[in-house]
């Protein structure tokens, strides 16, 4: 059974900890202690990679700074990709939290709409968020290509909180793609969108995903 600590973990790391404490057919109190385990961890690894300026932060490192070991790291990650996989599914939870938020102060499906891209583009106009997003932005097609179902799910979430405010809910996905694009090539090349570029990127989807209420 699920719990406050373990529901503190996005769905890829809780599943980690659900299936090493199934594999030694435990559970109770060590639920807890593999929860804050894999939080160590993860958290760690954000805190290596944020400090060297790396995208590709060693185990050793990683294990170093959450005052753990490799048995300790391999008994919840298979590898430090799946790691990886872990920290990009927290990201974008935490980025929907702000999708909610945001979107929760508007009045209408065109505020919506508005609010939800510039929530994206926060992800590259705000300096905390551009430096713990751009390592994952880096490997993001190498873990695409691994984990196709639980990248695509991760970024299904975000998708689903633009849909509901679309004429045409298929637009959300090229909304997304879009956006997304702007937000890794910044990323990349460490830059940040300006003011202007960032309102003619909320034009443009507005022009091409009207919101419920408007005509193309």
């Amino acid at each position: 059974m699920q719990n406050s600590v373990l529901d503190d973990l996005d769905p890829v790391a809780a599943q980690t900890v659900e299936r090493a404490v199934a594999a030694r057919g435990r559970a109770g109190r060590e639920f807890d202690e593999a929860a804050a385990e894999v939080r160590r961890l993860m958290d760690a690894a954000l805190d290596v990679m944020r400090r060297h300026d790396t995208i590709d932060p060693s185990v050793r490192d990683i294990v170093r700074a959450a005052g753990s070991s490799n048995q300790a790291f391999y008994r919840h990650f298979a590898s430090k990709d799946a790691l990886l996989l872990a920290l990009i599914d927290d990201g974008r939870r935490r980025l929907c939290d702000t999708l909610d938020r945001r979107l929760a102060r508007t009045a209408s499906a065109a505020a919506a709409r508005d609010a939800w891209v510039g929530g994206l583009l926060a992800q590259c106009t705000d300096v905390t968020a551009a430096a713990a997003t751009r390592p994952f932005v880096v490997n993001a097609d190498r873990l695409a290509t691994r984990f196709p179902d639980d990248t695509t799910a991760s970024a299904e979430r975000v998708i689903a909180r633009l849909r509901p405010h679309l004429a045409d809910a298929r637009d959300a996905v090229l909304a997304y793609d879009l956006v997304m694009a702007v937000v890794h090539r910044h990323l990349l090349a460490r830059s940040h969108p300006t003011r202007a570029e960032c309102t003619h990127i909320v034009e443009f989807v507005t022009r091409a995903a009207p919101a419920l209420g408007e005509e193309r």
